[in-house]
């Protein structure tokens, strides 16, 4: 149990890691308060909060989320200003975002392993239509639930595979020769981060060398972070 215990706790902590800049745990935060305060997964409710820290001091949120806010600050629903912002992108809404604050949603217990992935993807949606963005968060969602309750990692990997979009199963594969973007495209993200994961010894390890790679891009560092804590603990 405390092995159990040390590996949720190394997903939040992780992420706090691997996060160089601030709004993927501040995100990631309001999902985990949402979740303790509620007693259940309320959609709305993450909505809301995270409407409330944008109108508050929202920072570093990338900007599919900051156009998805700012229209329902001025009155648009959420439903709308996804759909519109997914269109004023010419569908380009496909980022990493929602995967790094997935990380509560893997860390809940009130949360069915069968209800997990469709967790993720509404999760997602309140702010990315694209379905890339919630096929990565649910991924990693899987993936750090799994590692959490002790699976092996390459049998975690297979685990958080299943179901998922042919994208995203080729990012998690494990590529001993892999070419890398540091970019926020969810699957590049989740890709780069795999590696990292995969071929080191330790987390420090993994996230120095995943914060090396990606320079001053706070995408996949995030990611080695959840995902490494998972695995290796606090």
């Amino acid at each position: 149990m405390r092995d159990l215990e040390d590996r949720v706790m190394g997903v939040l902590f992780g992420l706090a890691a691997g996060d160089r800049i601030g709004g993927p745990l501040r995100m990631a935060i309001r999902v985990a308060e949402s979740l303790c305060e509620r007693g259940c997964f309320d959609v709305h409710d993450i909505g809301r909060r995270y409407l409330e820290w944008w109108r508050d001091e929202a920072f570093d949120t990338g900007p599919t989320v900051a156009q998805v806010l700012s229209l329902v600050a001025s009155g648009v629903v959420f439903e709308q200003a996804v759909v519109q912002v997914d269109k004023n992108a010419g569908g380009m809404t496909a980022g990493c975002n929602p995967a790094h604050r997935s990380a509560p949603l893997a860390m809940c217990a009130l949360i069915d392993d069968t209800e997990l992935t469709q967790a993720a993807i509404e999760e997602a949606q309140i702010t990315h239509r694209h379905p890339l963005a919630g096929d990565a968060a649910a991924a990693v969602a899987c993936l750090c639930r799994a590692l959490i309750r002790g699976t092996p990692w390459s049998m975690a990997l297979d685990q958080a595979s299943e179901g998922r979009c042919r994208e995203t199963r080729d990012a998690l594969k494990i590529h001993r020769s892999v070419e890398l973007s540091p970019n926020g495209f969810a699957p590049d993200a989740l890709r780069a981060a795999i590696h990292f994961v995969d071929t080191s010894p330790s987390f420090l390890i993994a996230l120095a060398r995943s914060i090396d790679f990606a320079g001053p891009e706070n995408y996949c560092p995030v990611l080695v972070g959840s995902i490494g804590g998972a695995r290796w603990g606090l």
